[in-house]
């Protein structure tokens, strides 16, 4: 059982930075990918970004490519996404999470098994 619990949210402006992190309850085993997803006001939770966690493997949405990051610490089980270049339209809810899914399906939410509460990001113009 993975608990985990994001923080770093927060309200900013346009064209500013955001970090969130999320901190798993125990040792994610090196054949989990970890994820960030979002979810906007009336829309569906959707793709952010995600990484193996024993490899520098990542995948991001179309939507943040180039602008969000995402890292690790095996040392303190955490997992951060850096966002820049913030725009209104990232202003959701986001939630990590973890699991095992196959490479080609780490877009997919029902691949995760474990999600933490969420931390809300607004962006105002």
């Amino acid at each position: 059982q993975v608990q985990l619990v994001e923080s770093g949210g927060g309200s900013v402006q346009a064209g500013d930075s955001l970090t969130l992190s999320c901190t798993a309850s125990a040792r994610t085993s090196s054949d989990y990918a970890m994820g960030w997803f979002r979810q906007a006001p009336g829309k569906e939770r959707e793709f952010v970004a995600a990484r193996r966690w024993a490899t520098g493997w990542s995948t991001y949405a179309d939507s943040v490519k180039g602008r969000f990051t995402i890292s690790r610490d095996t040392a303190k089980n955490m997992v951060y996404l850096q966002m820049n270049s913030l725009r209104p339209e990232d202003t959701a809810v986001y939630y990590c999470a973890a699991g095992r899914p196959p490479l080609s399906s780490a877009r997919f939410m029902s691949s995760y098994g474990y999600w933490g509460p969420g931390t809300q990001v607004t962006v105002s113009s």
